[in-house]
Order: structure tokens, then sequence, then C-alpha cells
């Protein structure tokens, strides 16, 4: 048996050398070969595809524009509101950023990314003002995580029970700060074919929308195709 090992010993070590000196003797065309094949094979393809972690701290999903432009402290406190209101599962998504491009708007909610944009301009105008509009756009988050898939107005009853919950029951729809704004003249038409309301709009829009007016009356305020609104003037 002991005869036996060492045999084996002396195999493995005789192996290392062997392949020691045939490493030794490789052209550098044959190492980047042996490096491709290395770094190509099933394994390291399947652990190249696996996904990166996601969850607080990491932005999902995010773009590396978003990256820099992002708030960690503005996210975290986001998150620590949602928190005590009990919507966990947004506050683990939710992630705030510097918007360079926004220029009249103070802030924009996008429930879809759970992505708060804030104008880079706020900083100009205090903490507070950041603070006020940083809850203004959660509230806009907050109020159609509770209901669900239900279509609500912007500024509703709904949102206006999330701005109570973020104390600040008196918020206004809109910002008055002195924000430079341009006007643009509206060059599409849509009209609902129920009510035949008009909704003019600078650009076209892109997806399928519906009167929510309609929607609330005869549909409990779900999608209905019936008042999806239809372009009737294109200037």
């Amino acid at each position: 048996m002991l005869l036996l090992r060492a045999r084996a010993g002396l195999a493995r070590s005789s192996f290392a050398v062997i392949n020691t000196a045939a490493l030794a003797r490789c052209t550098g065309a044959d190492l980047q070969a042996k490096f491709i094949f290395r770094n190509t094979d099933p394994l390291t393809r399947r652990l190249q595809r696996l996904p990166l972690p996601q969850g607080e701290g990491w932005g999902e999903g995010a773009s590396k524009s978003f990256r820099q432009s992002r708030d960690v402290d503005l996210e975290f406190k986001a998150r620590e509101l949602l928190r005590q209101l009990g919507a966990g599962k947004l506050a683990r998504q939710v992630r705030v950023e510097w918007n360079p491009r926004m220029k009249s708007a103070a802030g924009r909610a996008d429930y879809r990314e759970r992505l708060i944009s804030l104008n880079p301009l706020l900083r100009d105008h205090g903490i507070e003002e950041i603070d006020r509009t940083l809850r203004h756009e959660l509230a806009h988050l907050l109020a159609q995580f509770r209901v669900g898939r239900r279509r609500i107005a912007p500024h509703g009853p709904e949102w206006r029970e999330a701005c109570r919950d973020l104390d600040i029951a008196d918020e206004a729809r809109c910002h008055n700060l002195p924000f430079a704004t341009k006007a643009y003249p509206a060059r599409f038409v849509y009209r609902c074919p129920n009510c035949r309301q008009e909704f003019p709009r600078v650009r076209r829009i892109r997806r399928v929308v519906a009167c929510l007016a309609c929607c609330r009356k005869h549909n409990g305020g779900d999608f209905d195709p019936r008042f999806r609104l239809r372009l009737s003037a294109h200037c």
C-alpha cells in the first residue's frame, strides 16, 4: 500500500513537471488559445449569464446614466418613508435621480420604473423644497401601489390620501417655483368617441389610452377599449 501511494505521488510530480515544461514550450498563440478556451467553456458561459444581484443599493435595471445621477441619500429617505407606511415591496424597488433634462417641472414619478426624477434647479431653493417635492412624487407612486392595476387620476383622492400619510396634506397639484417655462402649441388633438371631450397634446400619444372620465362612469375606473382616445386633428 505504501509503495502504491509513493508511486502515485511520483506520477503526479512527474505529470506536474511535464506540464510545466510543456507550458514553457508553448508559443504566444498557444497560450492565447488556452486562455480563450478556458474562458469560453460551458460552465464559464453559464456563470457569465447569471443576473447581477438586485435590491437595495444596486439600482435594479439601472443604466450608466442613472448611476451617475442617482441620489442615494434621497433614495434611502424615500424607502424609509414607504416602510413606515407598510409599503415594503415598493420601498425595495424605488429609485431617485436628478434629471438635468427637466426644465419646468419640479419632479416626475414613473410607476412602471419605480423611479422619481427631480429637477436639479431644486437645489437652489433649499432642503425643504427638495423634501416636499420628493414626498409629492412619492405620493404618486404610493397611491398607485395601493390600488394595484386600477387606473386613478394623477391628483385624485388616492393621491391626496397618500399626501396626508406623507405629512404634506396641504400639497398643491403644481409648484409655484420660478422655473423658466416655454409654451409649446398643441400639434395633436385626441377625442373620446363617447363623451366627445378633446385632449390636445404637444406630442403624439404612443400607447393605448382611454378617457378616464368615461372609464370611471361606465367601467368602474378600469380601462375600456370603447373609450380609447382617437386622433382627430394633426397640425
